[in-house]
């Protein structure tokens, strides 16, 4: 009777032993991690960049053969992985990719497995038709081309929550979100643009449409999946921030006092959104704010974002979140897909790129001193300004252009002083064209006061051409900073009743980078395009040194 009962009292410990199993077993099957590759502001840098914005701090980065490989290993991690953007993946490009109008950018997302990205201001550059232009493939600079001068249809959809039409429709431009299902768990996407976009762009590539506060738009779009039984919810924005480091290298994985407007917009997101990826501000970041995760992947391919979601499968919740930000070595093997989409491109492009213009004494670079002046500012507003500057004409004496218009220093690799049609083209890819208009002094003491709407960043500073210089203070009252008699051109201060003829882009004096005051010049003459100007600047006066940055002074 003992041992029936001891073989009972088995029996019952091996079920219940196995019905602990199961239960184990239930739960853990419950739980699955889905990984988000995440990419922003890549600006068909299909090639790896050069010089300082080829690097991440000091680490040779980016180019697309060495970004498909990292996502490929990153992918093999977890099955249940997707890739998605936060804008700009083109606009702005090389000369590779902007020859033949980002085709070449939307082959290298199609093999990249690319699924999902939110608009960002530059694919707005030349307005929404020919954006869907591009989207739609096909031969993209001519009615009839070959095989090296056509590009696939995108395959990945674009999102653009916050702009909307204002014909009546009520509609957005682009689909606001998008859901997609991964480990038995359905995901929503919001895509949106900065508010600020129209600030950005040509005036008119914008005509029709409206950009709404970010943060509204968000949480409607996500109240909206919610009802939709989704609950896995990621916003895709183009817009951002920066770290502060005072000088020091930022950590890729760092958010040392951070700022920016995507700050202001996470501070107001709704809970349900718990991942935030960012982009636009070009810097890396990854960082928790109001309890979001917020990254960044910085610029050009040369960072890559990994965003691990831990998921509740039964009830499609998240239970945690991890994001580290890669960088995209170029220690790999390159993804022999990717080498064959610049193969088929790259004879069309070479032939206009490598071009031989003339010759620089060393990298003339992009990034600000503290008063918010370039080396290359110095040298596009010289070069501006030369080229339309004939008295007879009603020549310029004063050229002003605008920081955020200049996309590349002007590098070579290995050293190279030779400088080359892409060189150049990368500085100054937009093809606006150089205008003279007349303003007062008044104006001009005016337009320098209204840049400083963009405090604190010294990077959106506008550029001046060689003799004009001033002064600031950047903690004066608004209205005040520029110091009173510190306008001078050649030594000689600008009174405000002056007549000065200015040269600018296009797109400055209508409106654009929000500087309206030089849209009040009169009596317009036209110029050429301003990477031409650059490239006679340089045929002419190469060696070409980088500028003095000794033109605009800031006191404080």
């Amino acid at each position: 009777m003992f041992l029936k009962r001891f073989v009972l009292s088995l029996i019952a410990i091996a079920i219940l032993l196995a019905a602990v199993g199961r239960q184990g077993t239930a739960q853990q099957a419950r739980t699955v991690t889905v990984q988000l590759l995440a990419i922003n502001d890549f600006h068909g840098n299909l090639d790896p960049p050069t010089g300082s914005g080829g690097l991440v701090n000091q680490t040779p980065a980016g180019g697309v053969e060495y970004l498909a490989t990292h996502l490929r290993i990153a992918a093999r991690d977890n099955p249940n992985s997707i890739l998605v953007g936060a804008g700009d993946l083109m606009g702005a490009s090389p000369l590779i990719s902007g020859l033949l109008h980002d085709g070449p950018t939307i082959e290298a997302m199609n093999a990249m497995n690319m699924s999902v990205t939110s608009i960002g201001n530059h694919e707005l550059d030349h307005g929404p038709a020919e954006l869907f232009r591009r989207i739609a493939g096909g031969c993209l600079r001519q009615q009839d081309c070959n095989e090296g001068q056509k590009s696939e249809a995108a395959r990945f959809q674009y999102l653009a929550a916050n702009v909307v039409r204002t014909d009546g429709s009520g509609g957005t431009l682009l689909p606001a979100t998008a859901v997609r299902t991964l480990g038995g768990v359905k995901i929503g996407f919001i895509g949106e643009t900065l508010e600020g976009t129209p600030e950005t762009v040509p005036p008119a590539s914008v005509q029709g449409l409206r950009f709404l506060e970010e943060s509204a738009v968000a949480n409607e779009a996500a109240a909206q999946l919610e009802r939709q039984g989704i609950h896995v919810i990621v916003l895709l924005i183009h817009q951002g921030g920066q770290q502060q480091t005072n000088g020091g290298q930022p950590d890729p994985n760092g958010c040392a006092n951070f700022e920016g407007p995507i700050k202001t917009v996470v501070g107001k997101l709704s809970p349900s959104i718990k991942v935030v990826i960012s982009g636009h501000s070009h810097r890396f970041y990854n960082c928790e704010i109001s309890g979001h995760i917020v990254t960044s992947a910085g610029s050009f391919g040369r960072l890559l974002t990994r965003v691990n979601l831990s998921i509740d499968q039964e009830s499609g919740t998240i239970l945690s979140v991890s994001a580290k930000n890669e960088v995209v070595t170029r220690d790999v093997a390159k993804d022999p897909a990717l080498t064959a989409i610049l193969d088929k491109f790259r004879p069309a492009a070479d032939r206009i790129s490598n071009q031989h213009i003339g010759s620089i004494t060393g990298e003339i670079g992009n990034t600000a001193n503290s008063a918010g002046e370039s080396a290359l500012g110095d040298v596009i507003t010289d070069a501006q300004l030369a080229s339309v500057s004939a008295p007879r004409e009603g020549g310029a004496v004063i050229a002003f252009t605008n920081s955020a218009g200049i996309r590349a220093a002007i590098a070579s690799p290995s050293g190279r002083r030779e400088v080359s049609y892409g060189d150049l083209y990368g500085a100054q890819p937009f093809g606006n064209r150089v205008e003279v208009r007349t303003l007062t002094g008044d104006m001009i003491r005016r337009l320098l006061e209204q840049q400083f709407q963009f405090v604190p960043n010294p990077n959106l500073r506008v550029q001046v051409s060689e003799g004009f210089t001033y002064q600031y203070r950047l903690n004066a009252p608004a209205g005040k900073r520029v110091v009173a008699g510190s306008i001078a051109l050649r030594g000689h201060p600008i009174a405000a009743t002056d007549q000065v003829r200015v040269a600018a882009t296009d797109f400055l004096f209508s409106g654009g980078g929000g500087l309206t005051v030089l849209g009040e010049g009169t009596n317009p003459t036209v110029g050429p395009v301003d990477v031409d100007a650059l490239v006679d600047y340089v045929r002419t006066h190469s060696p070409v040194a980088p500028g003095p940055q000794n033109r605009i002074v800031r006191l404080d």
